[in-house]
C-alpha cells in the first residue's frame, strides 16, 4: 500500500473504529476479492464492535493499494460517507497497469452507478467465464442509441444472471453506452398483482430524487405510462435489465421504446414485443477444471488439496454453476460431508441438496419443475416421453417422428417449444435437427417419472417395431444410427426379454452393428443386459460375447469380414457356429468353409482389440482394473474398457511416436512419453492437458508415476541419460539422476515409493534414493554374459526392462536372452532363467502373486515363468508380430499383450496357465487319398507326426529326434515318410511303426526341402547350399547335383527322370537324375529365383523373381516367351490355370496378377481393396497359388486364405487364421479341401460346404 494510503488510514484510525459496523464492508470488500473468507472469520472472533473495526482495520493496513479503495467504496456504499470523506485525499492513483484483472473494469465511477442500479454483488465465491462475458457485452454494444433487447437465456441454474451481473462492470460499456445509467428488477415468475409492485417500486426507486413525491401507479397501464416518461425525460440512454422473465406478456409492462436487457429460460420470451433482438446462450456446462476451481473457493483449498470426491462431485453436477455452489456452499458449512453429497447426486436426491445460497428455489428439483409446470398439459406427456432418452446423446428427429407417429414438422413445433423454454437442447447439424437434454434434466425427468420408465421404454420399442416391421434401418436413414446404438437399452428398459434375446443373438443384428460402429459397444451391451439376456442360462450370451471379443480386430476393419464365414470357425457347440451354418446353407452364390480340424484349438485370449493404426508400444491397466491405456506409432493415446474395448478417450497427443503410457496410482491422469523428446500429463477421462514437460534433450522411453496416493509423482528416462522425476504440482523437473553412459531405456518405482530402478544400454542396472536422487547401487550385467572361455561377451549387453516384485524385495531384470532376479538387499543374483538362442526378450513383468513372470519375446509370443520353480508354466500365442509389451492387472487375474500387429490382447492368466504349447512348423506334407487327408506335420519341432485331417486325430507320432526337424514328405502310398534336420542328416522311415529304415548325413547345413520320387525309392533333398542330392535310400547310392554357384531355392520333379531346380543365383536348371547332368540352363533374372511353376501340359514354365518380374519360357527353345512386368515388390510365387491359359502370380505387396499365357497381357489385378492405413491388402506376402480344375477360381495364402473369381479378379471369401505368415496351401485336386499352418503352429483344414 502506498505511504499516503496508509498515513491517511492510521491518522484517521479512532473516528474508523468508533462507529462502523463490519459486518456489511466486509462482503463488500470479499465480493471485491480483497478480503478472504478466513479474514473475515478473524474480525468475527473479536468481542465487541470496536475491536472488530480495529482488526479489519489492521488486516486492510497489510495489505495492497486496491484493499483501500474497496473500503473506501465499501464506506461509502454503506452509508459512512462523512467517514470516507476522511479517506478520499489518501485514494492512490490508478495507473495503467493496476487494473485488478481483465475482468474487473472496477472503477469507483463503475461502483456507484452498479450500485445505485440495485446490480447484485458478485457472489462470494466467483469463476470467471469471460467468453459469455463479452458475448453479453458485445451484444449491448449492438444496441447502440437504438431501442431493443438482449435476451440472455439458457436452462435453470447456468449462470444467467452472475454473468449479466458481470457484464455490467465495465467502465467503457457503463460511460459510452447507457451514462443514464443501469436499473436492474427481479421479475420472476408473476401474476398481474406482483408485476404491478415490481412496476411500482422501480418507479419509485427512479423518482428518489424528485421533487415532488408521486402517488404510486394504481394499474399495469398507468405504471407503463410513467415509465415511459421517466426512462425518456430523466434516464435517456439508460439500461434496463430484467432478470428471470418467465412470460411474454410481462415484457410488454416494459416496451417503452428503451434498451432493455433480459434473463430467461425461455428464448421465444421477446416474441411479443418490437424492436431490434440479440441473443446469448449460455451453455449449460463449466468445464471440469472451472467447477474444482468453485469448489476450492468455497472451502478454501488448493485445487490439489481436495479430496478425491471432489471430481466426482464435479461430474455428477454435469458443469451447472448452481448445483456447484449449492453444493460447495454446503460443504463450507458441512466439510465432512462430501462423501454425503456425492452419495445425494448420485441417487438423484435433489430435494436433500437444499437452498444454501440466493437462489430463488428451495430446492435443486424445484427449480426445474417449475419450468416444465409451465408447459400446457398435452405438452408435458410428449416431454414425459424423453425421460427415456440416453445420456449425452443427439437424437434425430425421425426418431421422436417414429415414437409419437407423426409428420416430422409437428414434431419439429412440439421440441422447439421445449426448446425455447431452455427445456432441451438442438443442435443443427446441416439439414437435420438433434435435440438432447442437460444431464440434469434427464436425471430429473427420470426420477419424476421412475414409475412409468418401463412402460415408456416399451412403447418406444414397440413403436420401432410398429415402423419397421421386420426390416432393419439402413445407414442412409437419419434414424439409424440411434436405434443400432439403443435399441437394445430400450427394450432391457422395458425388461422385454425376449425381443432382447432375439435381437442380441441375431447375427444379422450383429452383422449390421459390427459394420457400423464395430465390436465395442455389443460387448458392452453382453455384460450391461447379462442379467435378462442369461435368465435360461449364460450359455448363448457367453458364445456371442466371446465371439466379437475375439474376433474384434477383424470385424472392426475394413473391408469387413464375412461374420457368417467367422461364426463357422466357432466350435460345434456354440449358438454362434449353429445360427451361421443354417445361414450357410441358405445363402446362394457364396461359398464358405468348414474348418474341420477345429475341436483341438482352445482360445487362451478373452478380448483382441485394435486401437492404433500402427505398431503398439504400450498397454497398462487402470488400478481398479476397468480401463486400459495404449499408445504407439500413430502418435495416439488410448484409453478404453478393460471389458469390452470400447473407446473411451482418443487422443492425438505428440508429434512423433509415443513409446509409454502410464495411469496415475488414482487412475485420474495418464502420462505420455515420446519420441518428440516431450513427457505429457492428461486428464485420463477429460483427455485434457494438464502439462507438459519438454527438459529432456532426447526420445524419452519411458514413464511410470509413482504407486502410493498423495502427491502425484512421475519417473521418466530417455537416450539423453537421463532420469528424472516430476512433481506434477510444480511446473519443473524435482529431481535429474545423472550417473548412466548411454541411453537409459526403462525405469520403476519401488512398490514404497523410496526408490527408482533404472536399465541402460550402457550394460547396467542402477538403483536411486527418489528423496535425494543418488545412486545408491549399480550392478554390470554384462558380467553375467560369458562365452564359452568364461570371457566376457563382445556383444554390447543392451538392459531392456526391470520390475519389481510385490513386497520390493526382488528385482527382475532382462537382457538379450536372460531373465535375471536380484536380491535388493544385498545385490546377490536369485536365480536366472535363459530363453532360447533364436529370441530376445523384450518386456517382462512381474505377477502381483511373487511367482509368476510374463515375458515378451521378439518371435511373437509372450512366456509365463515360475520364477521359484524355474519352469516354464505357459506359452502364449496369437500375435501376428513383434510383442513390446505385457504387463498384469493390479490384482494379477489378467495380463495384457501389446504388437506390431496394432493389437492389444487381453489373456486369462488363469486359463493360460492351464494351457499345453503343442506347435507345429509350417513345414508340412499331405496326401489326398480317396476322401482322406494324411498330413504330416512337424511337431514342437522334434517329432512328426501323421494326422487324419477329417478326425483331427493323431495316427503315429515319431520318437524325439536328437536334432530339431527343418522339413518332411509323404510317399503317396502313406507307407514311408522322409524328413530332414537342422543338423544335416536326412532320414526315411516307416510310417506304420515309426521305424527309421535308412539315415543319412547329407548336409553341414540345415535341410531345406526332401520329396521321394514316384517310385518312393529315391529321396530328393536340398540344403542351405548349392548341390542338390538325389538318394536312392534302398540301394545307399546318391548322385550330386553340382552347377548352381548359390543355395537352392526349391526344386521340382518333372517327368522321364528330370529335375527343374532354381537358385539364389538368378538362374533355373533342368537335370537329368540318373546321371547327374545338366540337361538345360536358364540365365532367368538378376535377382533370385523365387519360385518356378510348370505348364500343365508340360511345354513351359514360369520364374518369379526379387527384381520385380516373372517370366514366361519355353522348355524346348529355351527363350522367353514373355516378360510380365507390373509388379511393385518381390514376385514371390506363380501357378499355371489347369486349361492351360492363365498364370497367377503373387508378390510381397500382397497383390495379384493374372496374366493370359499366350499374349503375355494382363488380364486381372486382384486385391484391388483399399483398406486401413499401414495394412498390406493380403494381410502381408503372398506366398502361394492355386487354380480350381475349371481354371474359375483361385486361392492364395498369405497373411490369410482368399479365393478369387477369375474372370472377375474380385475376392469370394477370406478365411482368416489365428495367426499369419502362411508359407503354403496344399490343395486337393477337386479343389474342396484346403490345408495350411499359421505362424502360431495352428493347423488348418477346411472344407468346402
Amino acid at each position: 500500500m502506498d505511504v499516503r494510503s496508509r498515513n491517511y488510514l492510521l491518522m484517521n484510525r479512532q473516528a474508523l473504529e468508533k462507529d462502523i459496523k463490519t459486518s456489511y464492508i466486509m462482503d463488500r470488500m470479499i465480493s471485491d476479492e480483497v478480503l478472504t473468507l478466513q479474514e473475515e472469520e478473524r474480525v468475527k472472533q473479536q468481542n465487541t464492535q470496536k475491536e472488530r473495526a480495529a482488526m479489519l482495520i489492521n488486516i486492510i493496513l497489510t495489505k495492497d493499494n486496491n484493499s483501500y479503495r474497496s473500503f473506501y467504496n465499501a464506506l461509502l456504499h454503506e452509508g459512512y460517507s462523512d467517514l470516507a470523506a476522511l479517506l478520499q485525499d489518501g485514494i492512490p492513483a490508478v495507473s495503467s497497469g493496476n487494473r485488478k484483472s481483465s475482468m474487473d473494469g472496477m472503477t469507483s465511477y463503475v461502483k456507484t452507478v452498479l450500485c445505485e442500479g440495485g446490480v447484485p454483488q458478485r457472489p462470494v465465491v466467483f469463476v470467471t467465464r469471460p467468453e459469455l462475458v463479452d458475448a453479453i457485452k458485445q451484444k449491448l454494444c449492438c444496441l447502440g442509441s437504438d431501442p431493443g433487447w438482449v435476451t440472455v437465456y439458457g436452462m435453470a441454474g447456468c449462470g444467467k444472471t452472475v454473468l449479466t451481473a458481470e457484464a455490467l462492470r465495465d467502465h467503457h460499456l457503463l460511460e459510452g453506452y447507457f451514462p443514464g445509467g443501469v436499473h436492474w428488477v427481479s421479475v420472476g415468475k408473476q401474476d398481474k398483482a406482483g408485476l404491478l409492485i415490481k412496476l411500482q417500486n422501480l418507479c419509485s426507486r427512479l423518482e428518489h430524487d424528485s421533487t415532488l413525491s408521486q402517488r404510486p401507479p394504481l394499474n399495469i397501464e398507468e405504471a407503463k405510462d410513467r415509465l415511459r416518461l421517466l426512462m425518456l425525460r430523466k434516464y435517456h440512454r439508460s439500461l434496463l435489465i430484467l432478470d428471470d422473465i418467465w412470460d411474454s406478456w410481462v415484457l410488454k409492462a416494459f416496451d417503452n421504446q428503451c434498451q432493455v436487457l433480459i434473463t430467461s429460460r425461455d428464448r421465444s420470451v421477446t416474441d411479443a414485443v418490437a424492436g431490434n433482438k440479440y441473443e446469448v446462450h449460455v451453455e449449460s456446462g463449466l468445464a471440469h477444471e472451472k467447477g474444482l476451481e468453485i469448489l476450492s473457493l468455497f472451502v478454501n483449498m488448493k485445487i490439489s488439496e481436495l479430496p478425491e470426491q471432489a471430481n466426482c462431485l464435479v461430474r455428477e453436477c454435469k458443469g451447472s454453476p448452481l448445483v456447484i455452489s449449492l453444493i460447495g456452499a454446503l460443504l463450507r458449512d458441512f466439510p465432512s460431508r462430501w462423501e454425503y453429497y456425492l452419495k445425494q447426486l448420485q441417487n438423484k436426491q435433489f430435494k436433500r441438496i437444499r437452498k444454501s445460497s440466493s437462489y430463488d428455489y428451495e430446492a435443486l428439483d424445484e427449480a426445474m419443475s417449475i419450468s416444465v409446470e409451465q408447459l400446457n398439459d398435452n405438452y408435458k406427456d410428449y416431454y414425459k416421453d424423453l425421460s427415456i432418452l440416453p445420456k449425452d446423446v443427439k437424437v434425430p428427429t425421425k426418431v421422436l417422428c417414429i415414437l409419437w407417429d407423426m409428420e416430422t414438422e409437428e414434431v419439429e413445433d412440439i421440441l422447439q417449444e421445449f426448446v425455447n423454454k431452455s427445456l432441451l437442447f438442438c443442435d443443427r447439424n446441416g439439414k437435420s435437427f438433434h435435440y438432447y437434454l442437460h444431464d440434469l434434466q434427464l436425471d430429473f425427468l427420470t426420477e419424476k417419472n421412475r414409475n412409468q420408465l418401463q412402460e415408456l421404454h416399451k412403447n418406444i420399442v414397440n413403436q420401432y417395431k410398429k415402423y419397421y416391421k421386420l426390416n432393419t434401418p439402413v445407414p442412409s436413414q437419419e434414424d439409424c444410427m440411434y436405434w443400432y446404438n439403443f435399441l437394445a437399452y430400450h427394450m432391457a428398459g422395458a425388461n422385454m426379454q425376449k425381443e432382447l434375446r432375439d435381437l442380441m443373438f441375431s447375427l444379422d443384428w450383429i452383422k449390421a452393428k459390427t459394420e457400423l460402429v464395430g465390436p465395442a459397444h455389443l460387448i458392452h451391451e453382453y455384460v450391461e443386459y447379462s442379467s435378462i439376456l442369461d435368465q435360461k442360462g449364460s450359455t448363448v450370451r457367453e458364445n456371442f460375447q466371446e465371439f466379437l471379443s475375439l474376433n474384434g480386430h477383424l470385424l472392426g476393419r475394413q473391408p469387413f469380414p464375412d461374420i457368417i464365414q467367422l461364426g463357422l470357425c466357432q466350435p460345434e457347440t456354440s449358438e454362434v457356429y449353429q445360427q451361421a451354418k443354417l445361414h450357410a446353407q441358405r445363402e446362394t452364390g457364396t461359398f464358405y468353409l468348414e474348418w474341420i480340424n477345429k475341436t483341438s484349438l482352445k482360445n487362451l485370449y478373452r478380448l483382441v482389440v485394435r486401437p492404433h493404426r500402427d505398431a503398439v508400444y504400450h498397454g497398462c491397466f487402470s488400478k481398479d482394473r476397468q480401463r486400459i491405456a495404449s499408445c504407439g506409432a500413430d502418435k495416439t493415446l488410448q484409453v478404453f474398457k478393460a471389458e469390452s474395448g470400447e473407446r473411451l478417450l482418443e487422443i492425438s497427443a505428440h508429434d512423433d511416436e509415443i513409446l509409454c503410457c502410464a495411469f496415475s496410482a488414482d487412475g485420474e491422469f495418464v502420462a505420455t512419453c515420446s519420441a518428440d523428446k516431450k513427457v505429457k500429463i492428461w486428464n485420463s477421462r477429460t483427455g485434457q492437458c494438464k502439462c507438459v514437460y519438454e527438459e529432456h534433450s532426447e526420445q524419452v522411453n519411458c514413464c511410470q508415476f509413482n504407486n502410493r496416493s498423495g502427491p502425484y509423482l512421475l519417473a521418466t528416462c530417455s537416450n539423453d541419460t537421463f532420469i528424472k522425476i516430476w512433481d506434477l504440482n510444480k511446473k519443473y523437473c524435482r529431481n535429474t539422476m545423472m550417473g548412466h553412459e548411454n541411453s537409459v531405456n526403462h525405469c520403476r518405482f519401488s512398490p514404497d515409493d523410496e526408490y527408482v530402478a533404472s536399465c541402460s544400454t550402457d550394460g547396467t542396472v542402477k538403483l536411486w534414493g527418489v528423496r535425494s536422487a543418488n545412486e545408491l547401487k549399480s550392478i554390470e550385467i554384462k558380467d553375467f554374459f560369458r562365452n564359452a572361455d568364461e570371457q566376457p561377451d563382445d556383444v554390447d549387453v543392451l538392459v531392456k526392462c526391470c520390475s519389481w516384485s510385490r513386497n520390493g524385495d526382488m528385482i527382475l531384470v532382462v537382457a538379450k536372452n536372460k531373465l535375471l532376479l536380484f536380491d535388493v538387499k544385498t545385490w546377490d543374483l536369485l536365480t536366472q532363467v535363459i530363453m532360447s538362442h533364436h529370441s530376445t526378450i523384450q518386456y517382462c513383468d512381474f505377477c502381483p502373486d511373487d511367482e509368476l513372470v510374463a515375458v515378451a519375446l521378439s518371435h511373437c509370443s509372450v512366456e509365463l515363468w515360475n520364477i521359484k520353480s524355474l519352469s516354464k508354466v505357459a506359452y502364449c500365442r496369437g500375435h501376428m508380430s513383434w510383442v513390446h509389451c505385457v504387463t498384469f492387472s493390479p490384482d494379477g487375474s489378467l495380463f495384457l499383450t501389446s504388437s506390431d500387429d496394432q493389437t492389444i490382447r487381453i489373456w486369462e492368466t488363469k486359463k493360460v496357465c492351464k494351457s499345453s504349447d503343442a506347435v507345429l512348423k509350417s513345414e508340412l506334407d499331405v496326401v489326398f487319398h480317396n476322401d482322406e487327408v494324411m498330413i504330416l506335420a512337424i511337431y514342437n519341432q522334434k517329432h512328426l507326426q501323421l494326422i487324419n485331417g477329417n478326425t483331427d486325430s493323431v495316427v503315429t507320432q515319431t520318437a524325439a529326434q536328437e536334432s530339431p526337424i527343418s522339413c518332411c514328405c509323404l510317399s503317396e502310398d502313406l507307407k514311408f515318410a522322409a524328413f530332414g534336420q537342422e543338423s544335416g542328416t536326412i532320414k526315411v522311415l516307416q510310417l506304420l511303426d515309426g521305424k527309421v529304415l535308412k539315415s543319412r548325413e547329407a548336409y553341414k547345413t540345415s535341410v531345406q526341402h526332401c520329396q521321394f520320387t514316384s517310385d518312393y525309392q529315391t529321396l530328393i533333398s536340398s540344403a542351405h547350399d548349392s548341390v542338390i542330392q538325389v538318394w536312392n535310400w534302398q540301394l545307399d547310392e546318391c548322385v550330386f547335383l553340382r552347377g548352381h554357384k548359390e543355395a537352392i531355392k526349391d526344386f521340382r520333379l518333372l517327368e522321364n527322370s528330370k529335375l527343374l531346380s532354381w537358385s539364389f543365383d538368378g538362374t533355373v536348371k533342368v537335370w537329368n537324375i540318373t546321371t547327374g547332368n545338366t540337361e538345360k540352363d536358364f540365365a532367368c533374372h538378376g535377382g533370385t529365383v523365387l519360385s518356378c511353376a510348370v505348364s500343365p501340359d508340360g511345354s513351359k514354365f514360369s520364374s518369379t523373381s526379387a527384381d520385380k518380374t516373372a517370366k514366361i519360357w519355353s522348355f524346348q527353345s529355351s527363350s522367353v516367351l514373355h516378360e510380365l512386368k507390373g509388379h511393385e515388390a518381390c514376385v514371390r510365387c506363380c501357378t499355371f490355370s489347369r486349361n492351360n491359359k492363365l498364370l497367377a502370380t503373387g508378390d510381397d505387396k500382397g497383390e495379384i496378377r493374372i496374366w493370359d499365357m499366350l499374349t503375355g497381357a494382363l488380364v486381372h489385378f486382384c486385391s484391388p481393396v483399399t483398406v486401413d492405413e499401414g495394412e498390406p491388402t493380403h494381410g502381408g506376402w503372398v506366398t502361394d497359388l492355386s487354380f480350381s480344375p475349371d481354371s474359375k477360381m483361385l486361392v492364395s495364402s498369405g497373411g490369410y486364405l482368399k479365393w478369387w473369381n477369375v474372370n472377375t479378379g474380385e475376392s469370394l471369401q477370406t478365411f482368416y487364421t489365428n495367426g499369419t505368415n502362411l508359407k503354403s496351401i496344399h490343395v486337393s485336386p477337386n479343389f474342396k479341401v484346403y490345408v495350411t499352418v499359421d505362424n502360431l503352429g495352428i493347423l488348418y483344414v477346411l472344407q468346402k460346404m
